[in-house]
């Protein structure tokens, strides 16, 4: 399994298109993101939904519910550039299928006339959650739906796909998929803390044999630093610390 190292920006992406192939003349029509610092959730979001100026194949209103008349009165891609990139620029995107997204997105810039013919890698890196499924998860399915059934993630209020809805599931399956906590020293609840929440009225919770093996993720020489900074404070206040005995390396 490769190792990762992320950015302490995550910018979680997903779109809604008119059809499946921009070279088809398909576009983007719903774009949402979710903001993660040190892998943490913000709350801060970027949403726009774009009129396409083309009819959205029946196929597709039937997967998102996006319809032609709701989209009549949205702004055009180009009215939504600069805030997007804003948004975006100089994070760590996460996508799941990311070829698509990412080909859909460079599709629209490139339409663009006043801008320069910039794609998606020139603003930010990219980590493609289905490819690391795949090899996380080797001949499984390893949909976003079965993703979250894999990882115990509730999604049985997403009826139809939304860029927004789909872009807030998948932040959680990536918590959990690459391991949860960052930090030793984080604050507050770690991605793995947030799944057993999700466990309620239950006392026991039964591991499948077949379940993925737990991340180590072992200390930094700074974080080691400010472990013993603490147990020295608490020593010099207490008068004693088991902690700082060597006895506790045991």
């Amino acid at each position: 399994m490769e190792k990762r190292t992320f950015t302490n920006r995550i910018i979680v992406l997903d779109t809604e298109t008119t059809g499946l192939n921009p070279q088809e003349g398909h576009r983007i029509i719903e774009i949402g993101c979710v903001e993660m610092l040190n892998r943490r959730l913000t709350g801060n979001r970027f949403q726009a939904y774009i009129n396409p100026d083309r009819i959205i194949d029946d196929g597709a209103i039937a997967v998102h519910g996006i319809t032609n008349e709701f989209l009549a009165d949205k702004s055009r891609f180009k009215d939504i550039f600069a805030d997007f990139i804003a948004f975006i620029e100089g994070a760590e995107l996460v996508i799941h299928n990311a070829p698509f997204d990412v080909g859909f997105i460079n599709h629209e810039l490139s339409l663009l006339d006043f801008a320069e013919k910039k794609t998606v890698a020139e603003y930010c890196a990219v980590f493609d959650t289905l490819n690391f499924a795949r090899k996380k998860h080797p001949g499984q399915r390893n949909s976003l739906d079965a993703l979250c059934k894999r990882y115990g993630i509730d999604n049985s209020h997403r009826n139809l796909h939304g860029a927004l809805l789909d872009a807030e599931i998948l932040a959680d399956v990536f918590l959990l998929m690459t391991g949860g906590q960052s930090s030793l020293l984080d604050e507050g609840s770690s991605a793995s803390e947030t799944a057993a929440a999700r466990i309620i009225d239950q006392t026991t919770e039964r591991l499948l044999t077949d379940r993925p093996a737990l991340t180590i993720i072992r200390c930094t020489d700074v974080e080691l630093a400010a472990h013993q900074l603490r147990l020295d404070a608490i020593e010099k206040a207490a008068g004693a610390c088991i902690w700082n005995s060597p006895s506790a390396d045991n």
